[in-house]
């Protein structure tokens, strides 16, 4: 791919709780003439907005359709209880499924964890949003399980949380359309979340082709230097004598030093 062939934009979807800052830091040091725009979606729209062509790319939770898009998973998040911060369960590091039994566990329309079984009692209406939910759990009804990044993301001074073991968890991928040839932009970012050198093969090249007055100035260059060594005759490679030494006249043939002992006397 030529220089004028690089696309000029890099769309990047990303979901709720996904925090793609350090990556796209990296993305300006290395290619700064490309610009990479930032596309937010919900978890539940990433998948078709990728598919439709709304992004080149997207960070988003598994699963997807394999069928369609492309993914690599990332990262597998620790799921835990926002719970207020007067609740009996702040007292322990963390909080096991059975003890939520007695607990209303909330579940809103756009959770996001597998559940086979729902923990706890159910409440009477499920929140539309994990935000709705949080906001029932402020108002000290009932509590809610969550990835860990969402659990930060509504944080409020009021509520805490903890971490579940056992618990369904969320996992993370870098994900794209389908196809034979994964697109080079694709292949930077890529080379990116996976802590890739500069100088990966993979991908694009890092470094960006000479511009021809730089090459037509090393060609002049190569062309003095050539000049100047054929001066004289012969091969263009006159060797200098070492440092700090002369030459020295009357050598013999064969490399013999030119410095002869006088004769013995007789």
């Amino acid at each position: 791919m030529t220089g004028s062939d690089i696309p000029s934009s890099f769309r990047l979807a990303y979901v709720p709780g996904v925090t793609p800052t350090k990556w796209v830091r990296v993305w300006h040091e290395r290619l700064p003439h490309t610009s990479l725009e930032l596309v937010q979606a919900t978890a539940a729209e990433a998948p078709g907005l990728l598919a439709g062509g709304g992004a080149d790319a997207g960070l988003v939770r598994l699963p997807v359709d394999r069928d369609v898009l492309s993914a690599i998973p990332l990262y597998t998040e620790t799921t835990v209880v926002v719970i207020p911060k007067d609740h009996v369960a702040t007292a322990a590091e963390e909080v096991s499924l059975a003890e939520l039994s007695d607990e209303i566990v909330l579940h809103p329309l756009d959770d996001l964890l597998d559940w086979e079984t729902l923990p706890g009692r159910p409440a009477v209406e499920r929140p539309a949003t994990t935000a709705d939910a949080i906001e029932v759990v402020a108002a000290g009804v009932g509590v809610l399980l969550v990835p860990q990044s969402l659990a930060r993301l509504h944080h409020r001074k009021d509520l805490t949380y903890r971490p579940v073991p056992g618990a369904p968890e969320s996992r993370v991928a870098l994900s794209w359309p389908e196809a034979e040839v994964t697109p080079d932009l694709v292949e930077e970012f890529i080379g990116i979340v996976r802590g890739r050198t500069v100088n990966s093969t993979r991908g694009r090249a890092a470094t960006p082709p000479r511009p021809a007055k730089d090459k037509a100035k090393d060609k002049a260059k190569d062309k003095a230097k050539a000049k100047r060594g054929g001066a004289g005759g012969g091969s263009g490679a006159r060797q200098k004598p070492a440092a700090g030494r002369k030459p020295q006249a009357g050598g013999r043939a064969g490399g013999q030093s030119g410095k002869r002992g006088k004769p013995r006397g007789r």
